[in-house]
């Protein structure tokens, strides 16, 4: 995955708190704190990974409750996979969402909240996500440029 070349990789707990590889509090805005895929990955820390956005591109739209129960996508999350094409796509550790990783220029986080009940978040600096590394339906490794469809939401 193209985001393991990156050194903002950090562990985190079963609430989402963020923590370093050595299992010490970790900052989604201090570098200190993060580490590399490598060195991230082969800790013990806490339960699971974590990527930091820091603003320099690369952004991820949280997609929650997208996934039905029996594996589908609601219209509106298929309608964003859809549109985003070929970019790494995860399902998210609850099982239920997607995070869509991709290429835009995102300075705040947003949640965009749509007739239907439905939110998407997006974010591009100053935050992390927990990941799983489950690809969804064979998303690739690499990132596609999001900014067509991230302008599109926040209309």
């Amino acid at each position: 995955m193209e985001l393991t070349t990156r050194d903002r990789w950090v562990r985190r707990s079963s609430t989402k708190v963020p923590l370093t590889s050595a299992g010490m509090a970790a900052s989604s805005t201090d570098p200190r704190t993060w580490s590399s895929y490598t060195e991230t990955s082969a800790s013990t820390a806490g339960v699971g990974l974590g990527f930091v956005l820091n603003g320099d591109g690369i952004v991820c739209l949280d997609l929650d409750h997208a996934i039905r129960p029996d594996g589908s996508l609601t219209p509106w999350a298929a309608d964003i996979v859809r549109k985003a094409g070929p970019t790494y796509t995860e399902v998210s550790p609850s099982g239920k969402g997607l995070h869509l990783f991709g290429f835009a220029d995102v300075r705040q986080g947003r949640r965009i909240r749509r007739s239907g009940g439905y939110a998407v978040e997006i974010y591009g600096t100053g935050r992390f996500l927990t990941v799983t590394g489950d690809r969804f339906r064979g998303a690739p490794s690499t990132l596609a440029d999001l900014t067509s469809l991230i302008t599109e939401l926040m209309q």
